[in-house]
């Protein structure tokens, strides 16, 4: 009897141990619910509230982390910036005078850049004086920094592209006969540019109406560009017109070549 009874105390008090929570239902409201449904619905939002402090208190210690290693990089980057302007003999007060005066010549170019082809016409003199102020800077230390060396190479490209759109002058293209106008002597003119390679810059500026730099017509009135270095697109179209030339002797002597072959044959010598 006395083992019988040990046997009933040892289920009912191992009974809580293996019981199940109740299924509460989600949409039941809770003042529908029961006790034991009531504590099940608190033990549920009780354990949900507790695994998402534990997910918020690992995400705090990522945080952190994460914040620890931005402050490094940013100190390592700050020492790096100092390590380079020590190597070029600058201060910050050095780059940010260089900073200025570099903004300066953008902004400056960039005014002239929205003016009409007209307007820059009468701008060509400023433009050459930004363009040394730019080529000045450009022989300083400081433009080897990465913030500034890429910067001096667009503003030159924009200051060429502006000299490029400059109309300052026409001519008229007269007969060859009297004149003996083509590409080459009309560059070659002194009130041009007195030298008859710049042919390329009158020939780029026209191709609306010169298709080939070897044919023009009395009566054409040419867009004259200022005077200059070549732009990129006036060597490229030179050497284009060169390449051609050559390929084009080329295929007349072998054509020249393959006759007189022929007519060898034919007289059987």
């Amino acid at each position: 009897m006395k083992k019988f009874i040990l046997m009933v105390a040892a289920v009912l008090i191992a009974a809580p141990v293996f019981a199940q929570p109740p299924v509460v239902d989600p949409n039941k409201r809770d003042e529908d619910l029961t006790k034991t449904e009531a504590e099940a619905r608190i033990t549920e939002f009780t354990n949900r509230v507790n695994a998402l402090q534990s997910e918020l208190d690992g995400l705090n210690t990522e945080t952190s982390s994460l914040n620890a290693q931005m402050t490094q990089l940013m100190n390592d980057a700050r020492q790096c910036q100092e390590d380079l302007y020590a190597l070029l003999g600058a201060t910050e007060a050095d780059v940010r005078n260089f900073r200025e005066r570099l903004g300066r010549i953008e902004s400056r170019v960039r005014e002239i850049g929205r003016m009409s082809d007209e307007q820059i016409g009468g701008m060509l003199g400023e433009l050459d004086q930004l363009e040394s102020q730019l080529n000045g800077m450009r022989r300083e230390k400081l433009a080897l920094l990465p913030e500034f060396y890429n910067k001096i190479i667009e503003i030159a490209r924009e200051i060429n592209s502006i000299r490029g759109r400059a109309r300052t002058n026409t001519y008229t293209v007269g007969t060859w006969a009297r004149d003996r106008d083509c590409l080459w002597n009309i560059a070659g003119k002194e009130q041009i540019y007195n030298d008859p390679f710049m042919w390329s810059k009158i020939y780029v500026a026209n191709m609306d109406q010169i298709r080939n730099p070897d044919i023009i017509y009395p009566g054409q009135v040419l867009t004259i560009p200022p005077a200059g270095p070549k732009s990129d697109e006036e060597l490229r179209a030179e050497r284009l017109y060169y390449r051609k030339k050559r390929m084009a002797t080329r295929r007349a002597s072998a054509e020249r070549q393959q006759q007189v072959d022929q007519q060898e044959a034919g007289s059987g010598n």
